[in-house]
């Protein structure tokens, strides 16, 4: 008997479909035909032990007990699931062989890795266990997915990199948690000082920026612009951009701020003559945005349409579980496997069967067309999030359902359109010895852009274009005829004054966006070096489950659309050492992990410098109290001090 394990039930369901009928259902699990079995997790079935597992000592928080490091690691079941548990036990005893069909992810790989290790399952039984990746539950994806089985052993590497995040988010997150606890308490804080190697960080960003806001003070900035005519007395400006000898009155952003020399280049450039010093003219092209990984899509729905990382999460898990809408949402791959291109005509009849509207004004979409979404090299376990080949009945879905489907189908459309063409032209004038520019852009080929002419998502979409020359935001409709040499009459120079700009305070997109590229907020230029391709502050799949976590325990607070940190917020990350509440240390750790995935560190490499990192974090914990939570009242919901603990416990990071 063969033996399907699962991720969740609907994975399970999912497999057993495709399976020989008729089909016998049991508690937990579904016999096929050919006396095959799929049984299923829910979720986690398992969870690291807490720590008065291994000392009943450890039921008490003691300073002198920190840090708490196993020796041999426990895993126990989680209670409401252990009836799941006992299920697949029996199943794994009679199976012939296993499948792991956990989520194609470093989770997913865990998840069904340790509840075979947990069953006993050794020698060859253990070495013949093969891997079933499906990020499509409609029943055509499934068959070709079980058609592709690979050896579960090649996915060591993954299950070995969840396995270390686990173990060392508990390390890090149970004695730092329970170390500021112990100190909060001793000037008057009631609550449970919750630390993590994620949130905390997270945490951080938003007090910091909250101080920058607090803290600054606008200044005046001076711009001059060029009022000029041709000899047919056609008008356009022009900007003026300051000279090197100016560099003494700019900020570092190259602003002017001293109004006389701005003052002074508007008295020179008054009814004098300009010359056209240089213009150059040429067609450039932007390539489709590429389809959405899960961080892109909630950064852009959070822009779009309001919703929070987690509404977007489970939305995509309606869609992609309940309706077999989308592929596998929660992927932090924007590119497609080649092989997939063969799909797309069944793909784009079911999208614009469905979703006509999509389409309305615009030219059909061409299947023959391949972007640079297709590419093989950059492509792992899971893909980025396309429709599936199932029509969609927008009637029957929610609100916010209906709105994602349409959002990622209409970026996998834009995969079948030619590249945007547009003409620049970019003018240089000289007056009185000062440089002004302007510049203009004519659409020539709207290509993929003609999708998004109806929707407030072009921008977003050209930002996430492939091309890099997307840097026309001041460019104007259209220009007259111009020559190079071409002797203007400046009528007039207009003197702008304006405002330097506070930080504005994170929303959901923006708070998003600093998790997905994190190596921005770094400020070792090392480490920032490390971080610039693999940066990322926790992954697709627990990002918006952090963010409310923070909300949950009472550190952030939601004004409007900003998001800010509470004073319990505040006075933890400033109770904190520096290096608990920046990026640096944890972006490091997902560079680790990384590469404990690809083979590229061992285990060990990373566990031995986090343990002595620690030792030296308690160290510091024990010799100084969070004075900054003095008068403090916790705004975390009431509970007591185990069950806070315990929430603690089980909390991914």
């Amino acid at each position: 008997m063969i033996l399907y394990i699962a991720e969740k039930p609907s994975l399970g369901r999912a497999i057993a479909d495709v399976l020989p009928k008729p089909h016998k259902k049991g508690d937990g699990f579904i016999t096929a035909a050919n006396g095959d079995c799929v049984s299923w997790c829910i979720g986690h079935l398992l969870e690291q032990a807490e720590p008065d597992a291994y000392d009943d000592a450890f039921k008490s928080w003691k300073l002198e007990h920190l840090p708490i490091v196993p020796q041999t690691w426990k895993l126990q079941p989680k209670p409401k699931t252990r009836s799941q548990l006992t299920v697949l036990r029996k199943l794994v005893k009679h199976a012939s062989s296993i499948i792991n069909a956990g989520d194609p992810d470093r989770e997913g790989q865990l998840l069904v890795d340790e509840v075979i290790s947990y069953l006993g399952v050794k020698g060859d039984k253990l070495n013949q266990v093969q891997r079933l990746l499906i990020s499509d539950l409609n029943p055509q994806a499934v068959k070709r997915a079980l058609g592709q089985l690979r050896k579960n052993r090649e996915f060591v590497p993954l299950s070995t990199s969840a396995l270390a995040r686990s173990r060392a988010d508990w390390l890090y997150g149970m004695n730092m948690t329970r170390a500021y606890t112990i100190q909060g308490r001793k000037v008057g804080y009631q609550g449970v000082l919750s630390v993590g190697r994620v949130q905390t960080p997270l945490l951080g960003l938003v007090v910091r920026r909250d101080d920058e806001i607090a803290d600054f003070t606008p200044k005046a900035f001076y711009e001059v612009l060029a009022h000029l005519l041709t000899d047919q007395q056609q008008a356009f400006t022009a900007k003026w951009q300051p000279s090197e000898a100016c560099q003494p009155y700019m900020d570092e952003d190259g602003r002017v701020l001293a109004k006389g020399l701005a003052e002074n280049v508007v008295a020179r450039i008054n009814d004098k003559p300009a010359e056209v010093t240089k213009i150059e003219a040429k067609d450039k092209r932007q390539n489709p945005p590429l389809p959405y990984s899960l961080s892109a899509l909630q950064i852009d729905a959070a822009k779009r349409f309001g919703l929070s990382a987690k509404e977007v999460l489970d939305t995509c898990q309606s869609l992609y579980e309940r309706h077999k809408l989308i592929t596998y949402p929660r992927s932090d791959s924007r590119y497609l496997p080649k092989e997939q291109h063969a799909l797309a005509p069944k793909v784009l009849d079911a999208v614009l069967k469905g979703a006509s509207g999509l389409i309305e004004g615009c030219e059909s979409p061409n299947s023959k067309l391949k972007s640079k979404a297709w590419d093989d090299s950059k492509v792992d376990a899971h893909h980025a999030i396309v429709p599936t080949e199932k029509v969609a009945n927008l009637s029957t879905l929610s609100s916010n359902e209906a709105k994602l489907y349409q959002h990622v189908a209409r970026q996998y459309l834009a995969q079948f359109y030619p590249a945007y063409i547009y003409a620049e032209t970019a003018v240089e004038v000289t007056i009185a010895g000062g440089l002004f520019t302007t510049k203009a852009r004519q659409d020539k080929t709207l290509g993929w852009k003609q999708l998004f002419k109806r929707t407030a998502t072009v921008n977003q979409a050209s930002s996430n274009s492939t091309s890099s020359d997307d840097d026309n935001d001041d460019a104007v409709l259209s220009l007259p005829p111009l020559v190079k040499g071409q002797i203007l009459h400046c009528q007039r120079g207009e003197l702008l004054q304006k405002m330097t700009q506070a930080p504005k305070h994170f929303t959901d997109a923006t708070l998003l966006g600093a998790m997905t590229g994190i190596s921005r907020y770094v400020t070792n230029s090392e480490i920032k070096k490390i971080l610039k391709e693999t940066d990322g502050l926790g992954t697709e799949a627990t990002r918006a489950g952090i963010i409310e976590l923070l909300f949950k325990r009472g550190y952030l607070v939601r004004q409007g659309k900003s998001i800010l940190a509470t004073p319990v917020g505040v006075g933890l990350i400033r109770s904190l050492p520096e290096s608990a509440t920046t990026p640096d240390m944890t972006a490091l750790w997902e560079n680790s992990l990384d590469a404990i995935s690809q083979k590229r560190l061992k285990y060990d490499a990373f566990m031995q410098p986090l343990l002595s990192q620690l030792d030296g974090l308690i160290t510091q914990a024990s010799s100084q109290l969070p004075s900054a939570l003095q008068g403090v009242a916790s705004s975390a919901p009431k509970r007591s001090f185990k069950k806070s603990y315990k929430k603690k416990a089980k909390a991914k990071s």
